[in-house]
């Protein structure tokens, strides 16, 4: 008796290896060495000899159809029709001929309008969370933040001169879904959520006491219904609970700021993970360019540049000199609000008892 047919099964992750590149299925988890041969080219080598080139281009991230086919044109004619994204959305172009690396780079910077670089010591790619575009809780637009400080970086992109590898991203609410970073721009709402009882009860009431961090939201009855409130004194306007439930609204679009923090490191490498630290903070939310943000991020990455150690990251380079220095280099005003004095932080924020569960 044959066997039923089965419906597909595709769910979870697919296998990965369906998707490598010819060259690196034939010789995965045998290389030996790699190198970088110019800003944005990387060669691997594997133990039989066979050589592996990588071009990497900056992408923004968000792109079009059309976009995506021209892309996948230049794939289709130098890299066997394979190239992958990475997790900083830049694009990786793999080819096995040398002859291609050239041709390749003309039509990424040429066509696709995309530069060449982000790898060694320069600035690579802007990780940022989704903004104004598919976010459910933005207060600003992180990508289009990306956008200008990406113009403003754009020959540290290119080049291979800086003191270490640079990596910067941006998040557009206060929750940091764009990671810790040498530099990170980040929303700071001012004020506790603002409920409206009535869109409260629509919302799953046990899941938004639990997701505050601090136990700032509770159990509560409005009306003689079920509802929650909120413990003013104790909220860092994180503004999780608005994610949970869009009855806690938390962005002001009048008070609403960006602030940069510094010196986060997720590599073992070196000194290991860090932190980030506050920089400087009070940023005008000022879509379409955000100036300021620009501008303070230039000051960090010059004063880096100038005062830096070989291979030195930003927060290597701070606890080095010392943050009364880097408050001076950078001309950032040194604030009461720079001292972590949060009463109710204590060794974590999951003190809420829903969160301890």
């Amino acid at each position: 008796m044959a066997a039923p047919k089965m419906a597909p099964r595709n769910q979870g992750a697919p296998d990965f290896k369906k998707f490598l590149h010819p060259a690196m299925a034939r010789n995965y988890g045998r290389w030996v060495d790699h190198a970088q041969i110019k800003p944005g080219v990387y060669k691997h080598i594997a133990e039989s000899g066979e050589e592996l080139f990588t071009v990497r281009a900056g992408s923004p991230r968000t792109l079009s159809v059309y976009k995506v086919r021209e892309i996948c044109d230049i794939a289709d004619r130098y890299c066997e029709g394979h190239l992958r994204f990475t997790t900083r959305n830049s694009l990786e172009f793999l080819t096995t001929e040398e002859a291609n690396i050239e041709p390749m780079i003309d039509e990424i910077e040429n066509k696709l309008g995309m530069p060449v670089g982000g790898t060694g010591r320069s600035f690579s790619n802007i990780a940022h969370t989704q903004g104004w575009l598919h976010c459910n809780l933005p207060g600003t637009d992180a990508a289009g933040a990306v956008k200008a400080i990406m113009d403003v970086l754009f020959e540290e992109f290119k080049m291979d001169d800086l003191p270490q590898r640079l990596k910067i991203s941006s998040s557009c609410c206060q929750i940091n879904c764009g990671t810790h970073s040498d530099i990170s721009v980040i929303l700071q709402h001012h004020h506790p959520p603002k409920p409206d009882y009535e869109m409260i009860t629509q919302c799953e009431l046990p899941k938004v006491v639990g997701i505050c961090p601090v136990a700032a939201i509770r159990p509560s009855r409005k009306s003689g219904r079920d509802s929650v409130e909120v413990v003013e004194e104790k909220c860092m306007y994180c503004g999780a609970c608005h994610g949970q439930c869009p009855g806690l609204e938390i962005r002001d679009a009048e008070t609403d700021t960006l602030a940069i923090w510094v010196g986060g490191k997720s590599a073992n490498t070196r000194g290991g993970p860090s932190f980030m630290k506050l920089a400087t903070f009070g940023l005008p939310n000022n879509p379409p360019r955000w100036p300021e943000v620009s501008d303070a991020v230039r000051k960090i990455v010059d004063a880096w540049k100038e005062g830096a150690h070989e291979f030195e990251r930003v927060g290597e380079w701070i606890e080095r000199i010392g943050w009364k220095n880097f408050f001076d280099l950078t001309g950032f005003e040194f604030t009461k609000y720079h001292i972590d004095s949060y009463r109710f932080a204590r060794t974590t924020f999951n003190i809420s008892s829903q969160a301890r569960r």
